[in-house]
């Protein structure tokens, strides 16, 4: 009961209650979520069979009680007056019982988002005086009953998101008023019954996608002068688009994405479009249509993977204030986003992954409402912003990214293939802990030769290791990775032992000083004599951000000083002489000399 229902008192008064305007018989009730939202207040339970002494009762609504279960109230059937029943967005569950016909004045049965189960009852075609039939998002199975055929005064069929399956029913030519058809989200299959065409006159809204529908599109939607909204998505629909889409001149809502359309795609003839959704097709529109870019009011816009290959900057619509969502990955879209993206007020998402976008990250700027953002697998440089922090997703991998990320709630993949990111997520890794053996290293006899591959097996607690002059041969082991107390290494000198991979340098993660010189480095197979590829983005991290000191002179590298070096806010010392580089060091906290 709710709080203001209060026994002695006119029920009349009653929130959601509403009496015949000369009596005080109830006529109406009207309960939903949305007024309701306080634990003493929210309806639960079952529906009380006392509704029933209701007699005059004409409408029923029951709307987004997320509390209220049970099965379908039986007692309505004692309603004699009853033509309105709304019981959505509830927890209603079991079967639609099989005499709903004796409710035979009823002009709208609605019982979407709930949990009924079984089939469609064939006697729900019995109730000839329906307008209105929604059943969707429930767990309803079988086919659809031809017998719905006879309901021809149906205005609003919808049965999405059901596990309905079979055919569709060609039985649409006894409809003369269906303006609304929803059967998306089910599992039917075969092909667009052509029945569907003499809805033509009146149909404003056909949704089937996510089914397994197949074959090619009819050519008589094109017929469709006053739908409003298509959506043949997630079927297996092949062919090309019919020509005559370009006579859907008032269609506001396009979605034919992830089906097997191949081009050409028509030149549409619309005043507006405020959602498009064209993405995993084989199109190859090459640009973004210019119908598209006229349109006056466009809140989605999805292209992905259609064979788009223009310079962003060129998609000049003639308004960005209203985007809410685009869609642009998987293309060869080049330039820079930061032009559209800044002039889109209430955009939520932008996905543009997968292109060959250039642009510094830093200059965009996000509105209240941005929380989606994908640049993956780009060319986009500078360091990320703080900005991105309240974002809810975030995905920045394989770019060109470089400096100290802000702290933040994401997982590493959203950063990883950038030249040289560090910080929070990319904290050093060091996942074994080996028994103590040794305080202290050292090896400076040149009358003894160590092989590499046979030490640093054991030594987890080493605080210093000094293996330079010359003593050194063979391949230096991955495991000095697992010294993470380790502030001191210096492995100078030694042109006789060789590395393919210097990642195992991340997990020191104590480290001060870092010695490389004279170990002809540029043999290594992953230097490949540029240290600006993602490769290293191990320099940033070793030390754990600690260190002071790095030698790297006498290596014969070449190539542009890499930008790893900006991030390392602890590095005093560097020695990159006697190499081949060119450019200029971006951190400028080390102490001056010689390059």
């Amino acid at each position: 009961m709710l709080k203001n229902w209060i026994p002695g008192t006119d029920c009349c008064k009653w929130t959601g209650v509403e009496c015949h305007y000369n009596s005080t018989r109830v006529q109406n009730l009207y309960l939903s979520g949305r007024f309701d939202t306080k634990p003493e207040t929210t309806l639960s339970g079952t529906i009380s069979p006392t509704l029933s002494k209701l007699k005059l009762l004409v409408g029923l609504y029951l709307l987004n009680l997320k509390d209220l279960s049970g099965p379908f109230p039986t007692f309505l059937f004692q309603l004699p007056n009853l033509q309105y029943i709304y019981l959505e967005n509830n927890k209603l569950s079991g079967r639609i019982p099989e005499y709903i016909h004796d409710l035979t004045r009823l002009d709208v049965l609605s019982l979407t988002g709930n949990r009924f189960t079984g089939p469609i009852p064939s006697s729900i075609t019995e109730l000839t005086l329906l307008t209105q039939l929604k059943l969707g998002n429930n767990f309803l199975t079988g086919t659809i009953p031809q017998g719905i055929a006879k309901l021809v005064n149906l205005t609003f069929l919808s049965l999405e998101g059901n596990q309905l399956d079979g055919t569709i029913p060609d039985f649409f030519s006894s409809f003369k008023d269906l303006r609304i058809l929803n059967f998306s989200h089910n599992k039917f299959s075969g092909k667009i019954p052509n029945s569907i065409s003499t809805l033509a006159p009146k149909l404003a809204y056909l949704e089937l996608g996510h089914n397994s529908l197949s074959g090619k599109i009819p050519d008589f939607l094109g017929k469709f002068k006053a739908l409003d909204t298509l959506d043949l998505s997630w079927n297996k629909f092949s062919g090309t688009v019919p020509a005559s889409f370009k006579n859907l001149t008032k269609i506001f809502n396009l979605n034919l994405s992830n089906n097997l359309l191949v081009d050409p795609f028509p030149e549409m003839n619309v005043k507006g479009i405020e959602s498009l959704d064209l993405s995993n097709n084989s199109f190859h529109l090459r640009n973004i249509p210019k119908w598209v870019a006229s349109s006056p009011i466009i809140f989605s816009l999805k292209l992905a993977n259609c064979g788009i290959k223009m310079r962003l900057e060129d998609f000049k619509p003639s308004e960005t204030q209203f985007y809410d969502f685009i869609d642009l990955s998987g293309n060869e879209i080049s330039g820079s986003a930061i032009g559209l993206v800044n002039s889109t007020e209430y955009l939520v998402g932008f996905w543009v992954s997968g292109n060959m976008l250039k642009f510094d990250l830093g200059k965009l700027r996000f509105g209240e409402r941005f929380k989606y953002l994908d640049l993956s697998g780009n060319s986009v440089f500078g360091k990320v912003p703080n900005s991105v922090v309240g974002l809810e997703k975030l995905d920045l991998s394989y770019n060109h990214l470089c400096g100290q990320l802000p702290k933040n709630k994401f997982p590493a993949s959203a950063f990883v293939g950038n030249d040289c990111l560090c910080g929070s997520p990319f904290a050093p890794i060091w996942s074994i802990s080996w028994k103590e053996r040794s305080k202290h290293f050292s090896h400076s006899n040149k009358d003894e030769s160590v092989l590499m591959n046979q030490i640093f097996f054991s030594l987890g607690k080493l605080s210093k290791t000094a293996a330079n002059g010359g003593l050194l041969e063979g391949l230096i082991p991955h495991q000095l990775g697992n010294l993470s107390n380790l502030h001191t290494l210096d492995l100078s000198w030694n042109i006789d032992i060789s590395t393919n991979d210097l990642s195992w340098l991340s997990g020191l993660s104590s480290l001060i000083y870092l010695d490389l010189s004279l170990l002809n480095l540029s043999r290594a197979a992953n230097w490949s004599n540029n240290l600006s590829s993602s490769v290293f983005t191990w320099v940033g991290n070793v030390g754990g951000g600690s260190l002071m000191d790095l030698q790297l002179d006498s290596n014969q590298l070449k190539g542009p000083i890499p930008n790893v070096f900006a991030c390392m806010s602890s590095l005093e010392y560097l020695d990159l002489s006697e190499n081949e580089f060119e450019g200029s060091i971006l951190n400028t906290k080390f102490i001056p000399g010689p390059v």
